[in-house]
């Protein structure tokens, strides 16, 4: 069944007429993930708590960590008043396991439970976050850290993981704005939050000595926020995209952007002086202002290190043979300001206007909400070259699941990554092998774009 309002009133109203218990807890040997709501201290002292959805009630949620080909077995228990799902972004998993309710899971409705069991086969940064009505449910808190580790440590000092967000809050009263359909945030740049958070805290500060060396593990949370950041009193260097490892690290001497569920492995060297402090800054505003602080109360060694040696290569991590790759072509439509006069929902051609009305604002190939035909059919194995063309205002951040890609550029492949910013009025191509067999998604993940049209799917059969 694919998710779309009508298919998700109907099953949560059936749910509600079954009387199930409100919770469910793990039968088998999962580790529960519980989906529930609470209240917790997310704005400074002195304002009200705030009312959040999280995974063990905790903002982020519980962190999962387990070695390189290892096994990952929760059972999510829903204790939310409405249906979710969980996907675990980025990781090339068995597809089942995706967690995109309406694709390749019914979501789970309130009081119900579901099993995920895979296994990691890809060392590296990857998150996961609800799926279903996921504009609401990952803006209220459903999102936590994956991290796969490598079979040897690297040579640092320390390893950090910072999940970076924002928050939409009422000011008065101190709760998340209830407003996830309004029409500007669907057809503009999506929600962007007033209240800027790493690991749930406005000012989260981190012990560090001089000549310390880090691994930073950042992720994009939030629903829409482009990043920009800059190292203050850091040398860095860009060592993982998206979880996959880069064959040279490359030195950081400019700014990072990093789009909505994109992550960056940095090792940074703290160069600031003892009783001074580094940072991470956020460079998004007129006045900066740190993203993350470390404070250096120390000296870690009497000289700084030479530059890393990257990160041990991924399986599968060959580039795809381009003159053997078979071109598909993907038009981005629709936005405020857009050109899009007319689109396709659900099999019928409807008019700008109509779509707006029914809460829909954008198109993939002239095809608004998910389609029933594929993007692409490709058999296993088979090579794939995609052309994505942005005819709208806003920039896109475009997320395949289950397989890795490559951007094209100059008759070229770069890093492998799980999901690419394109630019307002851009053109970019990928490129990637068909090595994981099922449904995979294909969306925008800003994600009032993806619930309001921007999304489509490949088949790998």
């Amino acid at each position: 069944m694919r998710y779309t309002r009508r298919n998700f009133l109907a099953l949560t109203g059936a749910v509600a007429g079954l009387g199930l218990p409100k919770r469910a807890f793990a039968l088998s040997g999962a580790t529960p993930l519980l989906a529930r709501e609470t209240s917790l201290q997310l704005l400074p002292a002195g304002y009200p708590e705030t009312s959040i959805w999280g995974y063990d009630g905790a903002i982020p949620g519980t962190e999962i960590r387990v070695p390189q080909g290892g096994r990952v077995q929760r059972q999510l228990v829903n204790d939310l008043p409405e249906a979710t799902s969980v996907h675990w972004h980025g990781i090339r998993i068995d597809n089942a396991m995706d967690g995109v309710s309406g694709l390749t899971q019914d979501a789970v409705p309130p009081g119900g439970s579901f099993d995920y069991d895979f296994l990691v086969p890809d060392a590296g940064t990857y998150w996961y976050h609800a799926h279903n009505r996921s504009y609401e449910q990952v803006a209220r808190g459903l999102r936590g850290a994956l991290i796969v580790e490598e079979p040897q440590a690297p040579d640092v000092d320390r390893d950090e993981v910072l999940i970076l967000d924002d928050w939409l809050i009422d000011p008065q009263s101190g709760q998340i704005a209830e407003n996830f359909e309004q029409p500007m945030m669907m057809s503009h740049g999506g929600r962007t939050g007033n209240y800027v958070t790493t690991n749930g805290r406005y000012n989260l500060t981190l012990a560090a000595q001089q000549n310390e060396r880090l691994r930073l593990r950042l992720v994009n949370a939030a629903n829409a926020r482009i990043f920009a950041l800059r190292l203050r009193d850091m040398t860095g260097w860009i060592v993982a995209l998206d979880g996959m490892p880069l064959a040279v690290p490359e030195p950081v001497t400019d700014m990072l952007f990093l789009g909505p569920a994109q992550r960056v492995d940095l090792f940074v060297d703290i160069t600031a002086a003892p009783g001074d402090s580094a940072a991470l800054l956020n460079v998004d505003t007129d006045e900066p202002f740190p993203q993350v602080a470390f404070e250096v109360a120390g000296q870690g060694a009497s000289v700084a290190r030479t530059a890393p040696a990257p990160l041990p290569p991924n399986p599968r991590m060959d580039a795809p043979d381009l003159a053997a790759a078979t071109p598909f072509k993907l038009f981005m439509s629709g936005g405020a300001m857009g050109r899009m006069e007319s689109a396709v929902l659900n099999g019928e051609r409807k008019g700008f206007r109509q779509l707006a009305g029914a809460g829909y604002f954008w198109a993939l190939n002239d095809v608004a909400n998910m389609p029933d035909t594929p993007l692409a059919k490709l058999s296993p194995g088979e090579q794939a070259r995609l052309s994505i063309i942005n005819d709208t205002v806003f920039p896109h951040a475009m997320h395949l699941h289950g397989m890795h890609f490559r951007e094209v550029m100059n008759g070229r492949t770069g890093p492998l990554r799980d999901t690419l910013l394109v630019g307002a009025n851009e053109s970019r191509e990928i490129a990637f092998v068909a090595d994981n067999p099922g449904k995979w998604l294909f969306h925008c993940h800003m994600l009032e774009h993806a619930a309001s049209g921007m999304t489509t799917w490949v088949e790998v059969a």
